[in-house]
């Protein structure tokens, strides 16, 4: 599978974007789909993951309650909604198909990892 995100741009503190993220590949829709967020000096960092299927979901405790992934299997495309958004917000985010266990939040467990979009909050 092949990914390729987008959506992102720079937007102000409290403010809202939605990312997508355009798979190809016939399998897709049998892969649980992740959020990572790469910031300059730091480390891919886990946002959210949802299932193949019944959407299941899980969230890195930075986010909760303030971003939502969603995924439309016929479409192949997964989604993060990110509302409320803070200047630490800021990094390049990636979709990644998860390839390891459910509810692991490790960059090591996800992958193909295609281009990412570039998220900028400013206060």
């Amino acid at each position: 599978v092949q990914l390729q995100a987008s959506g992102g741009g720079l937007v102000q503190a409290g403010g809202s974007l939605r990312l997508s993220c355009a798979a190809s590949g016939r399998t897709f829709s049998s892969y649980a789909m992740g959020w990572f967020r790469l910031a300059p000096g730091k480390e891919r960092e886990f946002v959210a993951a949802i299932s193949w299927s019944y959407g299941s979901t899980y969230y890195a405790d930075s986010v909760k309650g303030r971003f939502t992934i969603s995924r439309d299997n016929a479409k192949n495309t997964v989604y993060l909604q990110m509302n409320s958004l803070k200047p630490e917000d800021t990094a390049v985010y990636y979709c990644a198909a998860l390839l390891s266990s459910w509810g692991t939040k490790n960059p090591v467990d996800f992958g193909p990892w295609g281009q990412g979009t570039q998220v900028t909050v400013s206060s």
